[in-house]
């Protein structure tokens, strides 16, 4: 919070009109020094051009306002005291600033004065030989963008999510580079739900994997049913799956619907696409919780009915032995007068009546499937 305090003793850019270029006060140049070690790229592009190396996001910004184009700053998991010279260098919003150090925010788009702060949330598929009940199947990171006319931040968090091949993509695309900070908005927005997809299609695979296991007859040797734990995890990383989807559809919405003076019209109209491969994927995605809900419900089913089963075994098995068991409780008593006591023939006779009850009584039962 003492960063907050400081930014907003900041002096804001000084009111402009629509064309005019960004000014920036009470910079601090020793600040750029410590921002180094957070900063991952830093460059100016001028009619989709990238220009000279810049050293510093001053460096940058003093370029921008003496030739035009605009500034691509990355940074990657600043400190306060890291982001605290760009902040106060570009104007910044101390709310946003305050997201964009501390992570863990939900997807979301604002807007502060002339500046538009969208995060997303960027969802790795963790390649795993077999699914456990311990397997991290999705991996999250995040990445925020502050988008203003002629300057682009963009902070990320978490091992994944490198925008370093989308910064070259777009550096071989100079003619959709030159649109301006929206089209590099744009980019990053397609990119992550890009990256959506391919998720979603290995997420599928997973799902189908534990689908077959549930619902295939179990072979002669292999442990009967499948292990509750492995659909519960694979719920449990769907639904942070979800978490990353979901908040994320109506700020597309918003940028391709709602006229904004920040974003292009001709690149408003591809943000329609990347809001409809959004949609696609949330549908997925909401598939995959419902199905999976169904395949657990069907594996404890299938449990109960397991359990029904061997209790009807034991309840055979403890029929059959319980011939035996009371005739020999009569013959074991200790009376005089025992009937055919003394027949020459009476064991074998009671051991064959014994075979023969209970021959009957298995037959029986597994004629009606109890055994």
């Amino acid at each position: 919070m003492s960063m907050i305090r400081d930014l907003r003793a900041v002096v804001r850019p000084s009111l402009r009109g629509k064309n005019s270029p960004t000014v920036y006060t009470n910079y601090d140049a020793t600040r750029d020094h410590s921002v180094s070690s957070a900063v991952v790229d830093c460059a100016v592009y001028r009619d989709g051009r990238r220009m000279k190396e810049c050293a510093t996001p001053h460096e940058a910004m003093v370029r921008v306002r003496e030739s035009g184009g605009f500034a691509w700053i990355g940074l990657h998991e600043p400190t306060e005291a890291e982001f605290a010279g760009i902040a106060a260098e570009f104007g910044l919003h101390p709310l946003a600033v305050e997201d964009a150090v501390h992570a863990h925010q939900r997807p979301k788009l604002e807007r502060y004065d002339d500046t538009l702060f969208t995060v997303f949330k960027t969802i790795h598929y963790v390649e795993h030989a077999e699914l456990t009940a311990t397997s991290e199947v999705v991996e999250t990171g995040e990445v925020m963008c502050f988008t203003g006319r002629d300057f682009v931040i963009t902070v990320r968090h978490g091992g994944q999510g490198s925008l370093r091949a989308l910064r070259h993509r777009l550096q071989d695309d100079p003619e959709l580079l030159a649109k301006g900070p929206s089209a590099v908005l744009h980019s990053i927005a397609d990119h992550v739900v890009d990256g959506y997809i391919a998720v979603a299609s290995a997420v599928q695979d997973d799902i189908d994997e534990v689908e077959i296991d549930v619902f295939s007859a179990p072979t002669k040797g292999s442990p009967r049913g499948v292990d509750a734990g492995r659909i519960y995890q694979l719920k449990r990383e769907v639904l942070e799956f979800k978490r990353a989807v979901a908040p994320l559809l109506r700020p597309m919405q918003q940028l391709s619907e709602r006229p904004m003076r920040l974003i292009d019209p001709d690149i408003q109209k591809y943000f329609r696409d990347v809001a409809d491969h959004l949609a696609r994927v949330h549908e997925e995605v909401v598939g995959f919780d419902e199905l999976l809900n169904s395949i657990l419900q069907a594996n404890l089913a299938q449990a109960t009915v397991a359990q029904n089963e061997d209790m009807r075994k034991i309840t055979s098995w403890a029929a059959i032995v319980a011939v035996p068991t009371m005739i020999c409780g009569v013959y074991g008593m200790n009376f005089d007068y025992m009937p055919e006591l003394h027949w020459k023939y009476g064991y074998g006779i009671v051991l064959g009546g014994i075979a023969v009850v209970c021959l009957t009584i298995h037959r029986l039962l597994k004629r009606n499937g109890w055994l």
